[in-house]
């Protein structure tokens, strides 16, 4: 059963974000990145207390996500990235983004904090933030 609610066409959305944002990263990397995208529309909190909803997430302005302004995001979903994307609607969570509404790809190491979040892993070119369960508890 789903987490959150989707059309046909927002999960095709999710599927073309994970691409862009981390398809370097394999399959578990892209798993991670629709892990931040699902938990942002769970969230109601901090900075996604008005995203209800796939799109909104995908597209919120400010905050959203760089791959929205890069060309390679307008690719169409594979089979393969929609399968994932399904994975994530439905519920799976991988660590260390189980919990995570941020993502970053550093140059370097994982910064401690960004966004006033703490980092809780890295895996491979993504580091990965989470709010506290007392800021945001409709994640965890």
């Amino acid at each position: 059963m789903a987490v959150i609610a989707y059309t046909d066409a927002q999960l095709r959305e999710l599927a073309r974000l994970m691409r862009a944002e981390a398809e370097e990263d394999g399959e578990l990397g892209m798993l991670m990145v629709g892990n931040v995208g699902v938990n942002r529309v769970r969230a109601d909190c901090l900075d996604f207390e008005d995203i209800r909803n796939l799109e909104d997430m995908i597209y919120q302005s400010p905050g959203g996500f760089e791959a929205t302004q890069m060309s390679y995001f307008y690719q169409g979903a594979r089979e393969m990235d929609i399968r994932l994307a399904r994975r994530n609607v439905q519920g799976e969570r991988f660590d260390p983004a189980e919990y995570s509404l941020w993502f970053f790809r550093p140059d370097g190491p994982c910064p401690p904090q960004w966004f006033g979040q703490w980092n809780v892993g890295r895996y491979k070119a993504h580091c990965f933030y989470n709010p506290t369960q007392a800021d945001c508890p409709n994640i965890f």
